[in-house]
């Protein structure tokens, strides 16, 4: 039989309700008994059954993260910290794979109250501000990323033209006058995509240089290498290329040495997300870190105060930190 709270109280010589105040950790209890029901606690080895407390409460202790492909690195490392800031809250996740389907993406929203859940952070691609908007379970919800601004529901993210401009405008006071964009999307009219096409477009504005686009259909290394390649075979060689996230850029990498050009020296090379990888190719990858550990906090904390009843009823748009890192895909060695 596990350790009771009359167990402790009985050690310590308080109420059972002086127990329960400490280790609910109200303030109103006197320094003095409160060390003594700390020591009977640790004497006892006591755990608290947070299944039984969350179930009084009317709650699981469970949420929902729900992203679009869990084997993309960008999303396995911001999972990491969803989970690591949930277990502050006590609470347990449970991750859900959307691969980006409009059907998927409602099942989880329209599922949520059968699963039990707490609260859900959705980082949504195809599902739209009115849809959600329609919804009628009220389960705590807060969305990650680009596709739904000043929608229904908190959002948190970084910003996407600023970072895409930083990023550019590092490129171009490095001397470089052709400076491509990889990643542009023809079926995208929102998320980001558009948001970071724009960012690099302002910056060339800025410094009256022309552009060169390059659309692809997914945001993965094969898809950066094969548009790199096209870009390679067109003619015109740019002499720095800022792709739309790092695996883009890691296949760009492969398609730009594997034709004997050098990088930095012949074309300049910028990522956006820090993904691990990036720390350690040849070269290794200039980009943009978004804070992923704050991106993590702030949607946690957002899904705790709607959790709690006390965040009101407008939702809220949050945005969150990022550096631009400077590495040898653009500074040389």
């Amino acid at each position: 039989m596990g350790v009771s709270l009359r167990d402790v109280a009985d050690l310590a010589g308080v109420s059972v309700k002086t127990v329960s105040n400490v280790v609910n950790g109200y303030a109103h209890v006197a320094p003095a008994t409160r060390a003594k029901v700390e020591e009977a606690l640790s004497r006892l080895d006591y755990r608290p059954n947070l299944s039984a407390r969350n179930l009084r409460r009317g709650r699981t202790g469970v949420i929902a993260l729900a992203l679009p492909e869990l084997d993309a690195p960008y999303f396995a490392e911001l999972s990491r910290f969803v989970i690591d800031a949930a277990a502050e809250q006590r609470w347990l996740v449970v991750i859900e794979q959307t691969d980006g389907s409009l059907e998927r993406e409602r099942q989880i929203l329209d599922g949520v109250r059968d699963h039990r859940v707490d609260g859900l952070i959705l980082s949504p691609i195809a599902i739209g501000a009115d849809e959600l908007a329609a919804r009628t379970d009220e389960t705590a919800l807060v969305l990650l990323g680009e596709r739904i601004h000043d929608g229904p529901a908190d959002h948190v993210a970084i910003d996407n033209v600023r970072a895409a401009r930083d990023v550019t405008e590092h490129l171009i006071g490095l001397g470089r006058t052709r400076v491509a964009a990889l990643g542009a999307q023809d079926s995208a009219v929102s998320g980001t995509a558009p948001l970071r096409l724009a960012g690099y477009r302002e910056a060339l504005a800025a410094h009256g240089l022309g552009e060169t686009v390059v659309r692809v259909e997914r945001y993965r290394r094969a898809d950066g290498a094969a548009a790199m390649a096209g870009l390679l075979a067109g003619g015109d060689r740019p002499d720095a290329v800022f792709c739309f996230n790092d695996l883009l850029a890691l296949g760009a990498l492969r398609a730009i040495l594997s034709r004997g050009l050098r990088v930095p020296e012949d074309i300049a090379l910028a990522g956006l997300d820090d993904i691990e990888d990036g720390r350690y190719s040849t070269p290794t990858l200039t980009t943009v870190a978004p804070d992923k550990a704050e991106l993590a906090r702030i949607a946690v904390d957002l899904l705790r105060r709607r959790i709690d009843g006390r965040s009101g009823h407008a939702p809220q748009e949050v945005r969150a930190g990022y550096r631009l890192m400077a590495r040898e895909s653009t500074l040389g060695r």
